[in-house]
C-alpha cells in the first residue's frame, strides 16, 4: 500500500495517493491494535460499559487473537468493566493483567488503584496501603495523583470506623 501510494503521487493523482495511505494506516494499525480493544476503550471513555463489554466479548480467545503484549491490557479492561458490576469479582481480573505485564506505567498504576480500591473493601488495610505505595510510584507523570491522594484519606478514615451491625460507626 505505501509502494501503491508513492506512485500515485508521483503520477499526480495525490487526493488518490493520500486516500491509499490513509486506508495504509488504517491496516497498519488494525496489525498491530486489535480493533475491538480499541472501540472497548472508546466506549469505556463515553462510560458506556455495556458497549465495551460486547466489544470485548467479541475476543473469543485473547492468547490466540491479540499479541501477548497486548494480553493485560485485555484483562485490565475487563476488570474495569467488571469492577462496575461486581467490585470484589474484578480482583482476579486486575491481578492478571500485572501478571501480565503493560508497557504504560500509568496503565499499572491503575490497576495497583484498583486492587487497593478493592482490598479497602475487603477491610485489609496492610495490602491497601502497599498498593496505593506501588500505584504511588508507577504514576510518574500524576495522572492519577487526585485519586491516590482521596484514596489515602479513606484509608485514614478505616481507623476511625468501627463495624457495628448492619453498618459502620463513626468515633
Amino acid at each position: 500500500m505505501l509502494g501503491a501510494g508513492i506512485a500515485l503521487c508521483g503520477f499526480g493523482f495525490w487526493g488518490w495517493g493520500i486516500l491509499v495511505f490513509l486506508l495504509g494506516g488504517i491496516v497498519l494499525l488494525s496489525f498491530f491494535f486489535n480493533e475491538n480493544m480499541i472501540l472497548a476503550q472508546y466506549f469505556l471513555r463515553k462510560e458506556d460499559s455495556e458497549k465495551a463489554e460486547q466489544w470485548l466479548l467479541k475476543v473469543k480467545d485473547y492468547e490466540k487473537e491479540l499479541y501477548k503484549n497486548q494480553w493485560g491490557y485485555y484483562n485490565m479492561l475487563i476488570g474495569l468493566i467488571e469492577s462496575r458490576k461486581a467490585p470484589l469479582k474484578s480482583e482476579k481480573y486486575f491481578k492478571k493483567a500485572l501478571a501480565l505485564g503493560m508497557k504504560m506505567s500509568h496503565n499499572t498504576a491503575l490497576a495497583k488503584l484498583s486492587l487497593a480500591g478493592i482490598s479497602m473493601a475487603k477491610r485489609n488495610k496492610r495490602e491497601a496501603q502497599m498498593y496505593l505505595q506501588e500505584a504511588a510510584k508507577e504514576d510518574k507523570n500524576k495522572l492519577l495523583a487526585e485519586q491516590i491522594k482521596m484514596m489515602k484519606g479513606q484509608l485514614a478514615q478505616m481507623d476511625k470506623q468501627q463495624v457495628v451491625r448492619g453498618g459502620y460507626r463513626q468515633f
